[in-house]
């Protein structure tokens, strides 16, 4: 062991002696012109500094104070279902594990009545938005509330009721039930970059009123929960109870609403999604009006557009959402749109992809009227269309 440690440490030495070399310059070089390197040589007279050298790192403690007594803990009482006798299903057990559970339960019509719905418990994060006691959220944090609680930042614990909910974004508008002035944050007017710093507040873990810090890692993700997937990814710490907590920008404006990580082991590694503010502030809106969000409908399966398909096509770069099939008596058959139309822009705003045109879409009314720009028969076609109403998830 001693014969491997020793050739490292003189390896260290020798490196730290280079390194000193290299700062001292001409005062070590006289030293070693004496013949020999004196320790109690002039050159090592003085400290080493590093002059026009600063190093600075960012301190968040005043955004802090701003703006962490408008987060608060969600806890949340549910009612479940007990109709699977709180077992859960054997579904998705291994073969094996699975004829294990079945033979230790009874059969289903032996067991003794109908087992009564049981209450559970959960939690998350919020923030005010108003001064009269509106609360974000995530919807999975309230989903099948029988009561939820707010607990601040000074401790006080709130009773609130659930205004609306947005399955499609995971959002959901609470409102605090007593009367009172809240402390409150605003959504902030602009995306941000790449790369800015953010900071995340929440209730990771039932700890409540935790700060961690990151940077914005990427936009526009698509994590597959729906068709309006439009998440920003941070690396700022995010947890479980973290879910419905605010991301501010340097500022202290809320840039996103914290939703789902990527995780193999469940906890934090970096890799977590955000709603954005500009989809918080729609969905927000449209939930303090009418406790529900009513989305524009076109009415068709559509695809991506590959470079094979526009070469096919006679398009000269591969955009645009191509129609797989239009839904009969939909909003799209009514007005003309058919299968192998590509769909190129909405109002004259061109659509990148698939997903796209189901955001923009998204957007109107239903009854709104717009012009859509299909590419049929190797040329473009302005289609007027009735905008519909999207179905009940």
């Amino acid at each position: 062991m001693t014969t491997q440690t020793t050739p490292s440490r003189s390896i260290l030495k020798r490196g730290a002696l280079l390194a000193g070399a290299a700062t001292l310059g001409i005062g070590l070089a006289a030293g070693l012109a004496d013949g020999a390197l004196r320790f109690d040589h002039p050159a090592f007279a003085q400290p080493i500094q590093l002059s026009g050298v600063q190093t600075q790192l960012p301190s968040f403690a005043d955004m802090v104070e701003k703006v962490k007594p408008a987060v608060v803990s969600v806890r949340v009482k549910q009612t479940i279902d007990g109709a699977d006798d709180g077992q859960g299903s054997l579904d998705d057990l291994p073969p094996g594990l699975r004829r294990f559970f079945e033979q230790q339960q009874p059969p289903r019509a032996q067991r003794p009545g109908r087992p009564e719905p049981r209450q559970g418990m959960s939690q998350g994060s919020g923030f005010f938005i108003s001064q009269d006691g509106y609360v974000v959220t995530n919807n999975h944090v309230v989903d099948k509330a029988s009561e939820v609680q707010l607990v601040t930042d000074d401790g006080k614990t709130l009773n609130a009721k659930v205004i609306g909910t947005d399955p499609r974004t995971d959002l959901a508008l609470l409102k605090v039930t007593e009367g009172g002035s809240f402390p409150f944050v605003q959504l902030a007017p602009a995306k941000p970059r790449i790369g800015d710093w953010v900071l995340a507040v929440g209730n990771p873990f039932g700890l409540g009123g935790t700060v961690t810090a990151g940077i914005v890692s990427a936009q526009g993700r698509d994590i597959g929960s729906g068709p309006y997937d439009d998440f920003l990814q941070i690396d700022a710490a995010v947890n479980r109870g973290n879910s419905g907590g605010p991301t501010f920008n340097q500022k202290g404006e809320v840039v996103g609403v914290n939703t789902a990580i990527f995780s193999p082991s469940g906890g934090n590694v970096g890799i977590a999604f955000a709603v954005p503010a500009s989809t918080v502030e729609q969905v927000v809106s449209a939930l303090k009006k009418d406790g529900t969000v009513a989305r524009g409908f076109i009415g068709v399966q559509i695809q991506p557009v590959t470079p094979e398909i526009a070469e096919a096509a006679g398009l000269k770069q591969p955009q645009g959402a191509l129609v797989a099939a239009a839904e009969r008596n939909g909003p799209a058959a009514k007005a003309g749109i058919k299968r192998g139309d590509t769909i190129l822009s909405v109002d004259g705003v061109s659509i990148k992809d698939a997903r796209e045109l189901s955001r923009k879409i998204a957007t109107y009314a239903p009854g709104s009227k717009v012009k859509i720009t299909v590419w049929r028969d190797g040329k473009e076609r302005e289609i007027g269309f009735e905008v519909g109403r999207q179905p009940a998830a």
